[in-house]
């Protein structure tokens, strides 16, 4: 019964017996719905209650779990009945509806007096947090090019060596984001330095990775369009964003409340600023995430997160995890050589990130326990990582070895996050009244 629900109505098309009608991308999205929220809680909850994990840790594993990994392997064809190919762009649409407007909340809660503040010391982390990732992929990424069915055939060393160098460099900003959320360091000058180091180092990856598709046939004008266009963006909003936007501000502090007509006015701006960063080819969430950077604050910021965060956090969010996860195979490390090219890349990884973000925020002249907390945050890589490297597969870049190599390192790096966060900073900043007591987000 369930196969003739699923399966599709319309007529046939090329190949295919049949094809998908309207109808049946409704039947998929909420079944796939609902299934998708009944792991990422389910899945959470274990992480919470017995690995000590943030919420959001267990919705990118619950992603993975849906997909190929886990649920394709017992049950190939219900997995495939359920998440067939043909829905894709539309849970990938959504997916990044999510994420974005996740994103653009938690630009909101940016402070920006503690960002003017700990601006030098975020430069520095950055740049340490791009500058060693990219030294380590110039030592290791001739010897990963040499080994056949890791990188494309024909692939040259320089565009070889800048995509290792972004993956090894990103950090996972919207899992940094929750994580910082849900650790309560959102209003702590530790939180804001991890966000704009984070956002940093991601923005400069996604230009990169801009430029290696340039160079694998993209075309200069992907590279100049993204660079470019993101100076200009942010430029602009620089000059006009907070005057242009204050009177959303003032509407919603003269009502006492934020009316629907200015709830669909933000929601129409978040979509239009999203748009513009897909479209010049970096992404959607630094859209979301810049104009919620210059959007009013007080009543405004807490009328719209009452509004919008839980939909967006419970809901919507779920699904990015989970088209991630889709296209992620845990099982392609399949023999010895392999599995100590992967150790080695994730050991690589983390001494590269970890390490540099850690020494950079000394010499900053942050004390040993802050800096040894933003070098666990800034290690973390989550999704973003499984975006770009799917980018990377997509396009012809790496081999499906190396993608799920570079999936390990992401799931591993981003659960040895909050356990490391908490023992170098989180519990003796909680036993000294510094921040709340952990209760994560149920």
């Amino acid at each position: 019964m369930l196969a003739n629900i699923l399966a599709p109505h319309g007529p046939p098309v090329g190949a295919k017996l049949s094809s998908f009608v309207a109808g049946d991308y409704s039947i998929h999205f909420f079944l796939q719905l609902a299934l998708i929220l009944a792991a990422c809680r389910g899945v959470g909850w274990l992480g919470r209650k017995y690995l000590a994990q943030p919420q959001v840790v267990g919705e990118m594993i619950a992603g993975v779990l849906l997909g190929p990994s886990l649920f394709g392997l017992i049950a190939p064809d219900l997995q495939a009945l359920i998440f067939p190919r043909d829905t894709n762009g539309l849970l990938y649409a959504g997916a990044q509806f999510g994420v974005s407007l996740y994103m653009f909340l938690v630009g909101l809660t940016l402070r920006l007096d503690h960002f003017r503040s700990k601006a030098r010391n975020a430069a520095m982390v950055s740049a340490a947090g791009l500058f060693a990732p990219f030294l380590i992929a110039v030592l290791i990424t001739p010897g990963l090019v040499a080994v056949p069915g890791l990188f494309a055939k024909g692939i040259g060393q320089g565009s070889a060596t800048l995509f290792m160098g972004a993956c090894i460099a990103l950090t996972a900003f919207p899992m940094l984001a929750r994580i910082i959320n849900e650790r309560g360091l959102a209003d702590s000058p530790l939180g804001t330095l991890s966000l704009t180091a984070g956002a940093f180092d991601d923005a400069a990856s996604w230009c990169v990775l801009a430029v290696v598709l340039a160079l694998f046939g993209g075309g200069g004008s992907v590279a100049v369009l993204a660079i470019a266009g993101g100076f200009l963006y942010v430029g602009f909003l620089l000059m006009f964003g907070w005057r242009l936007l204050a009177p959303l501000g003032r509407a919603v502090e003269a009502r006492g409340e934020m009316s629907m007509t200015v709830l669909a006015m933000t929601l129409a701006l978040f979509c239009l600023s999203a748009f513009v960063m897909d479209a010049i080819g970096i992404h959607g969430i630094f859209g979301g995430f810049i104009l919620g950077v210059f959007m009013p604050r007080g009543l405004f910021v807490e009328e719209l997160k009452k509004k919008v965060e839980p939909v967006a956090v419970v809901m919507l969010l779920p699904m990015f995890f989970t088209y991630s996860g889709l296209n992620t195979r845990l099982d392609m490390v399949n023999s010895l050589p392999f599995l100590l090219i992967a150790l080695g890349i994730l050991a690589a990884s983390i001494t590269a990130k970890f390490g540099a973000c850690y020494a950079a925020a000394r010499l900053s002249g942050e004390d040993n326990r802050t800096a040894l907390g933003i070098g666990a945050l800034m290690n973390s890589r989550g999704l973003m990582e499984l975006i770009i490297i799917n980018i990377g597969i997509q396009k012809g870049i790496i081999e499906p070895a190396l993608f799920s190599m570079l999936v390990l390192m992401a799931i591993v790096t981003t659960m040895m996050a909050g356990p490391l966060f908490e023992i170098f900073y989180g519990r003796q900043a909680r036993a000294e009244g510094e921040l709340a007591q952990l209760g994560m987000a149920a």
